[in-house]
């Protein structure tokens, strides 16, 4: 979801209803402030969380949210679903109806999501270019050995996709447990990677995304908004 952005000129024309060549007087006048700062470039460009007042009426105060969720089994990463409860049901606050998932979980998932309003950091954290680590935990059916390690380092093909995965760090943690970190998140990626030992994954955890961990203080469905050293990261 791409944040919403604009020229300042433009959007003050459209929430006062004053055309542009009054709306450039008030902007000479010093009569608009962007984020407490007087504005007087027709071309600035604001987004949907500048504060902006003019002639001293707010226009626009929105304010970015960035939330962390302690995913269950069974609820599903969508705004809104027919046959299960979703995440933004887990939630509680005022503004849930306007977040969106970052890097959605699939039904049979727990972990660590994030949502936020914000379209441009959901976007540089998502976006395969940044190659944003996400680390799971897996539980596996049958055991597993070092021969797991190269394969996934060298990478599978999916002739579904026709391409080959990134290389993807697999640690073993004891004989039916490994630690899995992608760069990329290809189709049910994790559980088709570990098929191809015919190896069943009965249980998926994502511990973190990039350096955001899941808090342990968080119970299954409850959520937190993130620090500013989490948001920054």
């Amino acid at each position: 979801m791409e944040s919403k952005r604009a020229r300042l000129d433009r959007f003050i024309s459209a929430k006062t209803n004053i055309n542009r060549k009054h709306v450039r007087l008030l902007l000479a006048q010093g009569l608009v402030e962007v984020d407490g700062q007087v504005a007087r470039d027709i071309d600035q460009i604001i987004d949907e969380f500048s504060h902006i007042c003019c002639e001293g009426k707010v226009l626009q105060a929105n304010t970015a949210s960035y939330v962390m969720l302690h995913k269950p089994v069974g609820v599903v990463s969508a705004t809104i679903d027919d046959k299960h409860k979703t995440v933004i049901d887990l939630l509680s606050r005022a503004d849930k109806q306007q977040l969106h998932i970052v890097g959605r979980l699939d039904l049979n998932t727990s972990g660590l999501l994030l949502l936020t309003n914000d379209g441009r950091w959901s976007k540089r954290l998502m976006s395969p270019e940044h190659k944003v680590a996400k680390l799971y935990r897996v539980t596996l059916k049958n055991p597993i050995d070092a021969s797991y390690i190269k394969a996934f380092f060298d990478g599978m093909y999916f002739e579904f996709e026709d391409i080959t995965t990134a290389p993807v760090k697999l640690e073993i943690v004891d004989s039916h447990t490994a630690l899995v970190t992608l760069m990329e998140g290809r189709y049910h990626q994790i559980k088709r990677m570990f098929g191809r030992f015919r190896n069943p994954v009965i249980g998926l955890h994502r511990i973190s995304v990039g350096t955001i961990v899941l808090d342990p203080q968080l119970a299954l469905g409850q959520s937190r908004d993130l620090t500013a050293i989490e948001i920054a990261s």
